[in-house]
């Protein structure tokens, strides 16, 4: 029996496999740690791979279309229905993968480059700082006002409260003050790295055909244009625009029967990172009419006047991904409404 389609189940030093031949009956299921990984599928003629997306992922199927295989990967919550309920292990995990990346409806995840994957790592640094600054800036808040000193919202307030500790230092026990002290110098650090990030970003975004595209969009900065950038290097895997947007979460949940069609909030499926960008530019373009005029600025008024604004960002998002699909596979730039 020659092997046809294998399931790779991927973990940190033991992996399992789960190989068929061409009718889907399986000829090996074996453990393998990391060492014996790359020679077993060395020895394979070229045969359908499916993988998790999932980590070390892209790197493994990198290395196995170097030697001649298909590799798909597959989100984890599509292999998820082809689990043998109550039989959760590797075994049948890959056994799931080997069945699933056979369906002909299945989705499948784009495989990234190095590039792609260095590009989105500068994202993920950015956020995982972004996060450190707000815990940080928070902390800092908060043991001031145990001493009576209060400030409006907002990160830029941050500056107020520093200045006003130099004002009460004489009035703090010594070791609030240390404390205090230390956060500022955490803030401090935080701040010169997310700068240090976003002029890389900026760099990128300059040299970059598609991100200058993407950045004639209402509501697209650098940072959003470059994580489009990253994220979508192939959108011919996206049948429409419609279809993306429904990929990024931005499409009403249904819960339809009998002919009925009943329509709930929105989704919130796919990359959330990219949902996120994409209503924050959404909410950029509605609350600023100049903005507003060049994304359909009537339709975006009269919806709302029965909407709150944050209903009607989503909305505007949903057209924005329409348009970065178009455009990404077109090639042109954005034409306003």
């Amino acid at each position: 029996m020659i092997p046809s389609t294998v399931g790779l189940d991927l973990a940190k030093n033991v992996f399992h496999v789960h190989v068929t031949d061409a009718s889907g009956r399986a000829i090996e299921s074996k453990r393998l740690t990391r060492r014996e990984l790359l020679p077993f599928f060395k020895a394979l003629p070229p045969c359908l791979i499916g993988i998790e997306a999932c980590a070390t992922a892209h790197n493994w199927a990198r290395q196995l279309l170097e030697i001649g295989h298909d590799v798909r990967l597959i989100p984890p919550g599509y292999v998820k229905p082809f689990v043998r309920r109550g039989a959760k292990n590797d075994a049948t995990d890959a056994a799931a993968i080997c069945e699933a990346v056979t369906r002909p409806n299945m989705r499948f995840v784009p495989i990234k480059s190095r590039e792609d994957q260095a590009f989105l790592m500068l994202h993920r640094a950015r956020g995982l700082l972004v996060r450190q600054r707000t815990m940080a800036a928070c902390a800092f808040r908060a043991h001031l006002a145990e001493y009576g000193v209060i400030v409006a919202q907002g990160r830029h307030r941050v500056d107020v409260l520093i200045a006003k500790l130099d004002e009460i230092r004489q009035d703090l026990p010594d070791d609030a003050c240390f404390a205090l002290d230390a956060l500022i110098g955490q803030l401090d650090a935080l701040n010169q790295q997310i700068d240090g990030i976003d002029a890389r970003l900026a760099e990128i975004h300059k040299t970059n055909v598609i991100c200058r595209l993407l950045a004639t969009i209402p509501g697209i900065g650098p940072i959003t244009a470059t994580a489009f950038a990253a994220t979508i290097p192939d959108p011919s895997a996206f049948k429409s625009g419609r279809e993306f947007a429904a990929w990024l979460g931005l499409t009403p949940r249904q819960n339809s029967s009998g002919g009925k069609h009943r329509l709930g909030g929105i989704t919130k499926q796919g990359d959330r990172y990219l949902h996120h960008l994409l209503v924050l530019g959404a909410r950029t373009v509605v609350r600023y009419p100049k903005a507003r005029s060049r994304v359909v600025g009537p339709w975006i008024e009269a919806l709302l006047e029965r909407r709150r604004p944050m209903v009607v960002a989503v909305a505007v998002a949903n057209k924005l991904a329409r348009a970065i699909w178009a455009m990404l596979s077109t090639g042109e730039v954005f034409r306003n409404a």
